[in-house]
């Protein structure tokens, strides 16, 4: 009798880590690439249902999102601007891609290469790189985003914000 209960103990234990894999694994699948976008035409993000591909966070708002779309339609996405170009950096195909970004001034997607950035936004990573359809003062091009980017010249980086936010 002393044998049957530590058995039996090991035996719920297991059905319950057996059963809790089972309905986790019954979840919805969170979504980091999408295959087949042959259009190359910026694609839907669900909210809650997609990770970036860089920082692997959830994307609960668009807001500042972007996507990468390669020459064969694979589809990546992001959360924040920079992010996309962290990633994208090492890329054989990173001249060929098509890239999207989500403006925040009105809200439609856009070439992320023809965009325009303002520096002090508060993106999901806070970098600062929010995408803007129409220029302003101040705002910065894509290739002048992407080697601030590169050289860490955001607003993660303390004496970057002490000089754009004085904090």
């Amino acid at each position: 009798m002393k044998k049957v209960i530590p058995i039996l103990t090991m035996l719920l234990i297991v059905a319950v880590v057996v059963i809790l894999f089972v309905s986790l694994s019954k979840k919805e699948d969170m979504v980091t690439i999408a295959k087949g976008n042959f259009q190359k035409l910026p694609l839907p993000i669900r909210e809650g249902h997609v990770n970036d591909t860089e920082c692997r966070m959830i994307i609960t708002d668009t807001t500042h999102a972007a996507e990468v779309v390669a020459p064969n339609g694979n589809t990546w996405f992001f959360d924040d601007p920079g992010c996309m170009i962290k990633w994208l950096e090492d890329k054989s195909f990173k001249n060929e891609a098509v890239l999207w970004a989500k403006a925040v001034d009105t809200g439609r997607w856009i070439d992320a290469r023809k965009a325009w950035y303002a520096v002090t936004d508060k993106t999901p990573m806070h970098y600062g790189f929010g995408a803007r359809e129409k220029k302003k003062e101040g705002y910065i091009s894509f290739d002048e985003m992407r080697l601030r980017m590169l050289r860490g010249e955001n607003l993660t980086d303390p004496r970057v914000r002490k000089k754009l936010l004085g904090n």
